[in-house]
């Protein structure tokens, strides 16, 4: 017997319990301990073997299952399971030459980064669900805050809790498993290095050869190199995001409408209510995609002509979002800072800068009062200063006393109502520039409020007996069609809502201004669907509208196929140089 064979079996002893000799000075329970569990294999060494099979089993299958665990949950088929992961055959050889106490260290260190990349699997299968991307481990830190903010809207502060509480849970769980399954392994090529040296030459020798060939299963390659190329992403992900920060500030150093003077901005919508209204998830996919949009299409032909009636005309293209699935936040600083906004860093740069937002021109002209519609606001909210509002109006001071219908803490239509009694309603010494937050239609579209008589809205505790009648969020999402068809009904109550409002209180100086912040989630708009929303400007005075003809918008409240897309941080220096002194002019 060699050398290296009489340490194999030494270590085996000891980690089975069997302590040599100079481990005398033991604690007495734990002497205990090892005596009690060595005296049950040896009276039941048939269910001692089982055991320890079984056990053995379940940890291979658990390594295994986080080699090959894919990022995104449509790529989660049987196929990714019977694949050759490089990185364990890669483990095995480098286990098979570590002496026992740098084996167990590497062990140990191995299960915790297995374990690890298995947590960010599973967040980016999340993030691909909801917002079409994958988890940034530098930048999205801080969407977690809003998760649980959400969580506690949308089930309240027991669910919240408890759902904190099961992923907490989880994570120690994975963390603890898998390094004690890469332990168990080690120990197991350690007993039996020479059938672990035969296995690992066979597999390295067969991944090799199905690299060479292209063997595939299912359209899914045999040969895997799964963790490698997560930790390679992972590494050039966190380099761009930490050489974001000074790529945006050289981004945001030019500004061409930073030092225009009050009384050249804006001069072309000077005497005119100009209302902003994003509406929630309104993208794309509602318009275009055939499972949804027959439905909504004919609400915006209806609202066309009943607009064109009341002396109104539109017209509409696209603009591309910076997020999808969520972040709507994301999409409004972009829209009215003219920079792309893409994550938080920007978002808290940009909102907490002197930036001049599209909003924030009206109030620095003087020549507006500017007011906020925020019911989807609950607490303070400091953003306020870079969107330029004299006030704000959100959940908790828009009167409303009715139920929230799940996320969404009033429907549209009562929002509007409030705007129309507490601000647009009364008169005033300047014309009034608004920001309306439409939020009927987030995610999850159940239950839904629907359109009742502006005269019977009161404050809105006529909407308990219609959230009553509407349908279980829980219900909905078992079913992908019918979460669709939920999805296209909400879109279709917030277009109704708002033409309802601007036929009903809209004047000849109305101006309104509305788009989607995004598209829905993969969830509606299956994958790849973009990251366009719609984009309609109406007007009661033409002259309006002509100061846009040559940005050749189409007309209607319906863009088609072919209208133009712009990047939506595009729009705000092309509005403000539309409706400037000089509409030629190069600023935008």
């Amino acid at each position: 017997m060699d050398r290296a064979t009489t340490e194999t079996e030494t270590e085996a002893e000891t980690e089975e319990g069997r302590t040599p000799d100079n481990d005398s000075a033991e604690p007495e329970k734990d002497r205990d301990s090892v005596i009690a569990c060595r005296n049950w294999r040896d009276e039941h060494p048939a269910a001692a073997r089982a055991v320890a099979g079984t056990t053995t089993v379940l940890a291979t299958a658990l390594v295994l299952f986080a080699l090959l665990l894919p990022d995104q949950l449509t790529r989660l088929t049987p196929s990714q399971f019977v694949r050759i992961p490089v990185e364990g055959i890669a483990g095995a050889a480098l286990l098979l030459v570590l002496p026992p106490k740098a084996r167990r260290v590497a062990a140990v260190l191995a299960g915790v980064a297995l374990g690890l990349l298995t947590l960010l699997n599973f967040l980016d299968m999340g993030f691909h669900s909801v917002l079409a991307r994958p988890f940034d481990p530098v930048l999205d830190w801080g969407l977690f805050d809003d998760a649980e903010s959400f969580l506690r809207d949308s089930v309240g502060d027991a669910g919240a809790i408890g759902a904190v509480t099961g992923v907490v849970v989880l994570v120690l769980a994975v963390l603890v498993l898998m390094t004690l399954a890469v332990v168990r392994l080690s120990r197991g090529i350690s007993r039996h290095s020479a059938a672990a040296t035969c296995t690992t030459l066979i597999l390295g020798t067969s991944w090799v050869a199905a690299t060479a060939f292209g063997v595939q299963i299912a359209g899914v390659p045999v040969s895997s190199r799964n963790v490698a190329d997560l930790v390679d992403n992972r590494v050039h992900q966190v380099s761009a995001a930490l050489k974001d920060k000074q790529a945006f500030a050289e981004a945001a150093a030019g500004d061409a409408f930073r030092d225009t003077p009050p009384d050249q901005l804006l001069t072309g919508l000077r005497g005119k209510d100009v209302i902003f209204t994003f509406i929630e998830s309104y993208g794309r996919s509602a318009v275009q995609d055939p499972k949804i949009a027959p439905q909504i299409d004919a609400v915006l032909a209806d609202g066309t002509h009943r607009l064109r009636k009341a002396g109104f005309s539109a017209r509409s293209a696209w603009l591309t979002s910076p997020t999808a699935g969520g972040g709507s936040w994301l999409a409004h600083s972009t829209f009215l800072s003219g920079l792309w906004i893409k994550n938080q860093q920007r978002y808290r740069t940009v909102t907490s800068s002197d930036r001049l937002s599209l909003t924030g021109a009206f109030r620095r002209t003087g020549a507006w009062r500017t007011v906020g519609i925020m019911p989807g606001v609950t607490r303070s909210w400091p953003e306020r200063t870079f969107h330029g509002l004299d006030h704000v109006y959100d959940s908790r001071n828009l009167g409303y006393r009715g139920p929230k219908f799940s996320w969404s803490t009033m429907p549209d239509q009562y929002s509007l109502s409030a705007f129309e009694r507490l601000r647009h309603g009364r008169p005033g010494n300047k014309p009034l520039m608004s920001e309306i937050i439409l939020t009927s239609s987030h995610n999850p579209w159940a239950p839904l409020p629907k359109m009742i008589d502006w005269n019977d809205v009161g404050d809105g505790s006529v909407y308990n007996a219609i959230k009553k009648a509407g349908k279980d969020p829980e219900d909905v999402w078992q079913d992908p069609a019918q979460v669709r068809t939920e999805y296209g009904r909400a879109i279709q109550y917030s277009l109704r809502s708002l033409i309802s409002y601007v036929e009903k209180y809209g004047t000849k100086n109305t101006v309104l201004v509305f788009l989607g912040d995004h598209q829905p989630v993969p969830a509606v708009t299956g994958e790849n669907a973009g990251r366009d929303v719609p984009v309609s400007i109406v007007a009661h005075d033409p002259a309006v509208l002509d100061r846009i003809s040559g940005w050749r918008w189409q007309t209607g409240l319906k863009p088609g196929p072919k209208a133009p897309v712009w990047h939506m941080d595009a729009f705000r220096n092309r509005f403000l140089t539309a409706y400037g002194p000089h509409p030629g002019s190069a600023a935008s």
